[in-house]
């Protein structure tokens, strides 16, 4: 799956300055996490928001929102906002930074190990 390179390049303008950003390709798009944990994402034209199950459920009430929904059961605390949901630079400044706060709130994940390659057999 693809995603909007021109929406990447605008939530990368608006991303408020702190340590442990990273980004990722997952949700078959793209995704910005803050110590290992996803804050806000693309999944083709529409961004991907993670709020908690409190605060997304909130923001549902806000339009052109849905919940993050691609397996055929919704991520609780995710949500989906449609391209008219953050037309203006405001509105997308205003998505990514409830997205980064609510991930930059959580405790820092520590690395994976690197998984031990089996010699091949020939």
């Amino acid at each position: 799956m693809a995603y909007d390179e021109i929406l990447a390049e605008r939530v990368r303008a608006v991303v408020p300055v702190i340590e442990g950003f990273s980004e990722k390709q997952m949700f078959g798009g793209w995704c910005l996490l803050v110590d290992g944990h996803m804050s806000v994402g693309i999944v083709k034209d529409e961004l991907m928001v993670r709020l908690g199950p409190e605060q997304a459920e909130a923001m549902l009430e806000r339009p052109h929102t849905r919940p993050m929904d691609f397996t055929g059961r919704p991520l609780k605390g995710y949500l989906y906002v449609e391209p008219a949901g953050f037309r203006s630079e405001k509105a997308l400044r205003e998505w990514v930074a409830m997205g980064v706060k609510f991930a930059a709130a959580l405790p820092a994940k520590k690395p994976k190990k690197a998984k031990k390659k089996r010699p091949r057999r020939e």
